[in-house]
């Protein structure tokens, strides 16, 4: 099963809930300017941070590189767990 990211704020800030095996496992958001991945959710441990051109969204051609290495970041901190 792969990882499933369910948006749950389209802008200011774009976030995301992410999924694997039917269990949250991290929390995304852009607001400002960061970028910030927290593992098991909200809250919890910050395990990537960036600052891509988007403030509040994610510009078009970048979406896709900084979701791609959040879920990256996330399985390497479930296989640490």
């Amino acid at each position: 099963m792969s990882i499933e990211l369910v948006q749950i704020c389209g802008a200011c800030p774009e976030s995301y809930n992410v999924f694997y095996n039917g269990d949250q496992v991290g929390y995304l958001r852009l607001r400002h300017g960061r970028f910030s991945v927290e593992c098991p959710d909200a809250g919890g441990n910050l395990v990537y941070e960036a600052h891509p051109d988007g403030d509040g969204i994610f510009c078009a051609y970048e979406r896709e590189f900084y979701l791609n290495k959040a879920k990256d970041v996330i399985m390497t901190w479930l296989g640490d767990e």
